[in-house]
């Protein structure tokens, strides 16, 4: 067999789409040019999906785009849950977005293994929230900023004010979240020129209903984000 080429990575912001429940939505989210599909866990959420679904909409995103990382967001998971939230139940990604310490995400990362990708949000209320980011590197792959709303955990349609952010260089790549949509992202992400998030989320930004897309605003988004999007391979 010859050689395979290396894998390159998608050029910068990367794109998430987060609250996926239908397959073919979801399918054509990711072939849109979606780089992570999400799937929310939290029963709480009006975008939950059951256990019983998600792993048809995984599979329908990685026909559809093998690059398209399929995210899995759960919020304090304890250990009884640990066997659907594992390698083999289609997502190659465990987004937590509870009140999950660095000790028990050190904890997950251990019983789920390396093969799984491990992301924290952190829900943010104050600038000063954002020196805890610092302490999850070394123990999760990346880290996501959503706007802190209380007895919710997402999808809000709240943001983080741009200002708190500048300068905010964590150790570890992070994406940003909180009420972005096709006509807010330009403005969000050329406050943040200096420094950049390594993506963005949306969820109800891009919405008809919850967990309802509309591809014209997904595409829209895609649009908008294109001139901010940089090669960092050439």
């Amino acid at each position: 067999m010859p050689p395979q080429p290396p894998q390159v990575p998608p050029p910068r912001p990367w794109l998430k789409v987060c609250g996926l429940r239908q397959p073919p939505q979801a399918a054509a989210v990711a072939r849109l040019g979606a780089d992570a599909i999400g799937v929310i866990a939290v029963p709480s959420s009006p975008r939950w999906l059951e256990p019983a679904e998600r792993g048809a909409l995984f599979a329908a995103v990685a026909a559809a785009s093998p690059a398209c990382l399929g995210v899995l967001v759960v919020a304090d998971p304890d250990d009884a849950q640990l066997p659907e939230l594992g390698p083999g139940q289609g997502h190659r990604v465990l987004q937590l977005h509870g009140a999950e310490t660095v000790e028990r995400c050190r904890q997950l990362r251990q019983a789920l293994g390396p093969e799984l990708l491990l992301w924290k949000a952190l829900r943010i209320r104050c600038p000063e929230d954002l020196a805890q980011a610092e302490a999850y590197a070394g123990c999760v792959d990346a880290l996501l900023l959503d706007a802190w709303v209380p007895d919710q955990l997402g999808g809000t349609g709240h943001r983080i004010p741009i200002d708190w952010l500048q300068g905010f260089r964590p150790a570890l790549p992070w994406w940003l979240a909180g009420g972005l949509n096709p006509e807010r992202l330009a403005p969000a992400l050329n406050g943040l020129a200096a420094a950049p998030p390594d993506g963005v989320d949306v969820s109800s930004g891009v919405e008809r209903a919850p967990g309802d897309k509309d591809l014209d605003r997904v595409a829209a988004l895609l649009t908008a984000l294109a001139p901010f999007r940089q090669d960092q391979h050439t």
